[in-house]
C-alpha cells in the first residue's frame, strides 16, 4: 500500500497532483540534455576533421554502431538502476545520483580530448541508469490505486519529457552547429545541473514517496502517515490470513499481470528499432539527401515559424511555472527560484537565437532541427490524446493497453511511406550527383511517427505501473527499458543498410522494410490483445 498522503499528492494542479509538475521541471531537463546530445552525435562522428566545425571524421557504419551500442547502454542500465533503488537507495536518492553522473557526463562532452568524450558517454549511461526508471516509478505512485487519471498524468509526463527534448534539439544544434559540436554538449550539462538543484529543494514534498526501504519504515511525518503504517500493518496481516488457496490465487494474478508487461515489452523492440532510426538514418537523411537550402520569401517564413515554434514552449513552461508557483511558492521557494531561473535563462538563449538567425538574409535549415519534430508534435499533440484517453476511458469503447500499443506500431509503420515515396528516385551511386528531396517527407514521417509513440510510449509507461506489484515496479520499468535497449539496438545496426541497399537497388526498399515490420507486428498485437485482456484481470 502507498502512502500518497504528502504535498506532492494532497494538493493539485490542473486537475493532477502537483508533485507530478515537479518531476515534469526535473524530467523535461534531463531529456534537454540526452536529446540534445543525441541530436548531435552522429553527426558529430560523420563530420570530417578537416571541416571548418569540425567532427571525428568516422564512417557511416561504425558511427551507427556506436550510436546503436550507446543507446542500447542507456537503457540496459535502469534495469541495475531499478534493483538499487527498490532495494537500497529508494527512488529520489537513486534519481540524485543519476543526475550528479549525467552533469559531469555532459560536461566531459564540452572538452575535445577523445578520452573525454568516451568518459562523457560512460557517465550518462551509468547515470540513466539510476534516473530514467526511478523518476517513472515516483509519477505512478502519486496517483491512489485505480485512479483513472494515471494514464493522463502519463501522457502530461511525457509531455514534459518532449518539451525538454524539442528544446535540447534546437538549442543544443544551434550553438553545435554555429558556435562548435562542444558548445552543445556543454549546453546540455548547464541546465541538467539545474534540474537536479530544484528536484533536491522539492524533496520534502514526497513525503515517504521513493525513500529507501530503511526510512520509509521509519518514516512518520504526521498523523496521516501513522494511520497509513497501521493500515500497512493490517493488510500485511490479512495477507498472512489468507488461506494457501487465496495466496496461490494472488500469485496467480500478479504473474500473469508480468506476464503482460513482459509481451508488451516484446513488442516494444519492433517499435524502437524502428522509431529510433530517427538519430541515424534519418539524421543522416536529413543532413545529406534533404534540400534544406532556403532563400527569399521561404527563409523570411521558415525564420517566422521556426521563432515561433521555439517560443510556444518556453510560453508553456512560463504558464506551468507561474501555477506551480501560485500552490508552492511560499513553501518551496528554493526549488521554485531555480525553476524561475531555468525558464529565465532558457528564454534568452531562445531569444539570442532568434535574433541571430534573422540577421542572416538567407537560410539553411539544420539538419539537426527535423530532430525537434518528434518532440514539437508531442508537446502539441499530447494534450489532445490526453483528453482522448480519458473520454475514452468512461466509454465501452476504450482500447485495452495492447490495442493501444497495437495503434502505435501500426501509426509508426504508416509514418515510413512518405519516405519510401520520397526516396524512391534516390540511388547513392558514387558517380552520379547526390539527388535532395523536398523536406515535407521528413516533415509527414514525424508527424505520424509521434502520433505512433503517444499511442504507445506513455500508456506504456502507465501499464508498467498499474500492472506490477510495488515490491517489484523498480524492476518491472527495468525491464520495459531493457527492451527499449534492444530497439535502440537493432535501430543502430540497421541504419547503415540505408545507403547499402540505396547502391543495390533505391533508398525506398530500405524505408519499405521499416513499413512492414511494425505494421505486422501491430496487426498480430491486436489480434492477441483479446486473449491478454484477460490476463490482466481487470487492470483497464
Amino acid at each position: 500500500m502507498n502512502s500518497n498522503n504528502n504535498i506532492a499528492s494532497s494538493k493539485t494542479l490542473f486537475g493532477h497532483p502537483v508533485g507530478l509538475f515537479i518531476l515534469f521541471f526535473t524530467e523535461m531537463w534531463e531529456r534537454f540534455s540526452y536529446y540534445g546530445m543525441r541530436a548531435l552525435l552522429v553527426l558529430y562522428l560523420v563530420e570530417e576533421i578537416t571541416s571548418p566545425n569540425p567532427g571525428l571524421g568516422w564512417n557511416k557504419e561504425d558511427a551507427g554502431s556506436l550510436y546503436g551500442t550507446y543507446t542500447m547502454l542507456v537503457y540496459i542500465t535502469p534495469i541495475l538502476g531499478g534493483i538499487i533503488a527498490d532495494k537500497i537507495l529508494g527512488f529520489r536518492k537513486a534519481i540524485t545520483v543519476g543526475a550528479i553522473l549525467m552533469s559531469l557526463g555532459h560536461f566531459s562532452l564540452a572538452f575535445e580530448p577523445l578520452p573525454a568524450f568516451y568518459l562523457g558517454l560512460g557517465l550518462i549511461i551509468i547515470g540513466n541508469g539510476f534516473f530514467k526508471p526511478n523518476i517513472s516509478s515516483i509519477v505512478g505512485q502519486l496517483y491512489p490505486e485505480g485512479s483513472t487519471k494515471k494514464d493522463s498524468g502519463y501522457t502530461i509526463f511525457y509531455q514534459g519529457i518532449n518539451v525538454g527534448a524539442f528544446l535540447g534539439s534546437i538549442l543544443c544544434g544551434y550553438l553545435a552547429e554555429t558556435i562548435g559540436w562542444h558548445w552543445g554538449f556543454g549546453l546540455a550539462g548547464i541546465f541538467m545541473v539545474i534540474g537536479m538543484i530544484q528536484f533536491q529543494l522539492a524533496q520534502k514534498m514526497f513525503g515517504k514517496i521513493g525513500l529507501s526501504p530503511k526510512k520509509q519504515k521509519e518514516f512518520v511525518a504526521d498523523s496521516a502517515d501513522i494511520v497509513d503504517e497501521i493500515a500497512e500493518v493490517e493488510e500485511e496481516k490479512q495477507i498472512d490470513e489468507l488461506s494457501e488457496l487465496d495466496k496461490a490465487k494472488k500469485s496467480k494474478v500478479e504473474t500473469q499481470r508480468l506476464i503482460v508487461v513482459g509481451i508488451l515489452a516484446f513488442f516494444s523492440i519492433f517499435f524502437w528499432a524502428a522509431f529510433e532510426q530517427a538519430g541515424s538514418s534519418m539524421n543522416i537523411y536529413a543532413s545529406e539527401y534533404t534540400d534544406r537550402a532556403l532563400e527569399g520569401n521561404g527563409a523570411m517564413v521558415f525564420k517566422v515559424v521556426s521563432s515561433l515554434i521555439s517560443l510556444l514552449p518556453v510560453g508553456i513552461l512560463l504558464w506551468l511555472f507561474l501555477g506551480t508557483f501560485k500552490v508552492l511558492g511560499k513553501e518551496y521557494l528554493g526549488a521554485m527560484s531555480f525553476m524561475g531561473l531555468s525558464v529565465l535563462i532558457l528564454a534568452g538563449i531562445t531569444g539570442y537565437m532568434i535574433y541571430d538567425q534573422f540577421q542572416e538574409k538567407s537560410a539553411e535549415v539544420p539538419a539537426t532541427w527535423f530532430q525537434s519534430l518528434n518532440a514539437l508534435f508531442i508537446f502539441t499533440l499530447a494534450p489532445l490524446f490526453s483528453f482522448v484517453w480519458q473520454r475514452l476511458a468512461k466509454s465501452k469503447y476504450n482500447p485495452n493497453g495492447p490495442q493501444k500499443f497495437a495503434i502505435g506500431l501500426v501509426l509508426l509503420g504508416l509514418g515510413f511511406i512518405p519516405l519510401v515515396y520520397g526516396s524512391a528516385g534516390i540511388i547513392a551511386s558514387s558517380d552520379e550527383p547526390i539527388q535532395k528531396v523536398s523536406m515535407i517527407f521528413l516533415v509527414l514521417a514525424y508527424l505520424l511517427h509521434t502520433m505512433g509513440e503517444l499511442s504507445l510510449s506513455p500508456v506504456g509507461l502507465s501499464y508498467v505501473s498499474k500492472l506490477s506489484p510495488t515490491r517489484l515496479v523498480g524492476v518491472m520499468f527495468g525491464i520495459w527499458f531493457f527492451a527499449s535497449a534492444m530497439g535502440n539496438k537493432l535501430a543502430g545496426s540497421f541504419s547503415p543498410y540505408m545507403e547499402k541497399i540505396a547502391k543495390e537497388s533505391s533508398m525506398s526498399d530500405f524505408f519499405e522494410i521499416l513499413v512492414y515490420v511494425p505494421i505486422g507486428a501491430g496487426l498480430l498485437l491486436f489480434i492477441l490483445s483479446f486473449p491478454i485482456r484477460k490476463l490482466m484481470h481487470g487492470i483497464k
